[in-house]
């Protein structure tokens, strides 16, 4: 039995949940609105202000999806009221990043400074030359976002360099010389 699927979804009083024909799901809430469709295998019913997810049969396909359904459907209605943020720090001599306009600019050791243009509806902040962060409603693309500024230089185990999470511990090595 999926214990992630069998959690009910509490629904906050500000956010609306409508179901549609073929489980397509519209959550509206005071941070914005998300839609996605869902296998129709999985049963979603709503009661009250409980979102609660009911699988076809016991095959693995249905057993997998149970789980991830509920995950996306509470990730969702997390997100209209609440909001997702995704915060990044730069370690390094020289290292900052800028905003021009919603324009995100790295400086990161490159010969040419590294830009990002953020999709519709993800707020990226700098509130120091030293530290992002990255805003949305969607989980999804906050994450993406985040993981693709932190590839144009992950952090190095030698000195710790480059662009890593907030609170990332990364394991250091030592040099050549040491013994």
């Amino acid at each position: 039995m999926s214990r992630i699927g069998k959690k009910p979804i509490e629904v906050p009083a500000d956010v609306t949940v409508t179901i549609a024909d073929g489980n397509v799901v519209t959550v509206k809430g005071p941070k914005g609105e998300l839609t996605n469709s869902f296998n129709t295998d999985i049963k979603i019913e709503r009661e009250d202000n409980v979102i609660t997810l009911i699988r076809a049969s016991e095959s693995k396909e249905h057993r997998s999806m149970h789980g991830t359904t509920r995950s996306l459907l509470d990730n969702m209605v997390t997100g209209v009221s609440k909001g997702f943020e995704k915060s990044l720090e730069l370690v390094g001599v020289g290292y900052r990043a800028t905003l021009q306009g919603t324009k995100l600019v790295l400086n990161v050791g490159y010969s040419h400074p590294v830009e990002f243009i953020p999709e519709e509806g993800i707020q990226v902040e700098v509130p120091a030359n030293t530290k992002i962060t990255i805003r949305g409603i969607d989980k999804e693309r906050v994450g993406a976002l985040a993981s693709k500024v932190r590839q144009v230089r992950p952090p190095e185990p030698y000195k710790g360099k480059g662009i890593r999470y907030e609170g990332e511990v990364v394991r250091r090595k030592e040099g050549k010389t040491g013994k």
